[in-house]
Parts: structure tokens; sequence; C-alpha cells
């Protein structure tokens, strides 16, 4: 296949061989405004997400959740945690075809994209040239949540300030939101709200 068909995507700096595979991407000084849609959030969202999170610590694995939204004017309302059929292990999980064929069915139910994807690592919170390779979510804006540890010890309360946070950019590089930007991007709101 050539060059830039999916899954063969072309990115600058790969290349280099003294890039370490599970490097971080370079911290942007901002991210594009007008790349990335505002996702609304309620608590009992994060509160699933962490369930599941929780759940792949407890075997000593990573763990998968997908926020599916519907566009609500310039915003976007995350109505689901999406817990996808997948396999893990402690340092990355696969969802297999047939698995990314039933989220397409469920999208198609629902009514629903997906907004962002979290995933945890067993250490610290970075995007990995794995995770760049295999996230599920591809389109521009796109968000990319890591967990770090596992989500040990992490509450609902102190998510936003946990997690780091990647936006896929119009050059097909995720970069990362810096956590001063990430709670305008990110809005959690009570279950009530």
């Amino acid at each position: 296949s050539s060059a830039g068909a999916l899954g063969n995507l072309s990115r600058p700096g790969w290349d280099d061989p003294d890039r370490h595979p599970y490097a971080i991407v370079p911290r942007v000084e901002k991210v594009q405004g007008s790349m990335i849609r505002p996702l609304i959030c309620k608590l009992d969202i994060i509160d699933e997400t962490l369930a599941e999170v929780w759940r792949g610590g407890a075997k000593n694995c990573e763990a998968l959740v997908l926020w599916l939204g519907q566009r609500s004017g310039d915003v976007t309302k995350v109505v689901e945690a999406y817990v996808p059929d997948y396999e893990a292990r402690r340092d990355q999980f696969h969802v297999r075809p047939d698995s990314m064929r039933a989220i397409m069915t469920h999208l198609r139910t629902t009514r629903t994209h997906i907004c962002a994807q979290v995933h945890s690592h067993p250490g610290q919170a970075f995007h990995s040239h794995v995770d760049d390779e295999w996230a599920i979510v591809r389109h521009q804006g796109a968000i990319s949540l890591v967990v770090p540890n596992f989500g040990s010890g992490l509450g609902t309360a102190g998510f936003l300030d946990v997690v780091a946070a990647f936006a896929l950019s119009a050059t097909d590089r995720w970069e990362q939101i810096l956590p001063d930007t990430l709670p305008a991007i990110v809005r959690i709101q009570d279950a009530e709200a």
C-alpha cells in the first residue's frame, strides 16, 4: 500500500532513529481552538470510565473506554461511556476487527460518534508510539485521554488534573493539550445539570 493510505499514515519525525518508540509527542504551545469541539461530560460518565479503568488495573492491564457523543451547537455532549470488547495486557490494548464492527453498529444504532478515547497506563500518562499508531479515534480534533497508574487513587474530582490529554491535529499528529487548557475542552458537569 502507498504512503498515506489508511493504516499506513506517514508521520513526520517518526523515521528519526533517535526517537524512542515510547516517547511522548512534543508539547504544543496551544491547541488550535477551531480544531477541537469542546466536550460536555457529566460526572456519571467519569465514574463509569474510572470503574472500567480500575477493573483493568485490578488485572494489571490497560483499560479502554470510548466516549460517545452527540453534537449540540458548538459542543459535543458525551452521552455514553462505551466499553468495547477488547484484549489487554499491562502495556497495551487491542480491539479486534469483529469488535470494531460491533462498535460501528452501536454508533449507527445510537446515532452517536466517538468523540474521545480514554485508556490507562501502568505508570506515567503519555501518548506512546503504540498509542499514536493504534488510536481508535482518527478524525481531526479527536481527543485521547491517558489515565496514569491504572487510575489508582484517582477520583472523579481530580480526573482532569491527572490525565494526560492529546488532540489529533490536521497533520495527523497527536499533540498534547496543555493542562491549563483542558478544562475548557472537557467541561465536566454534575449529573443534574
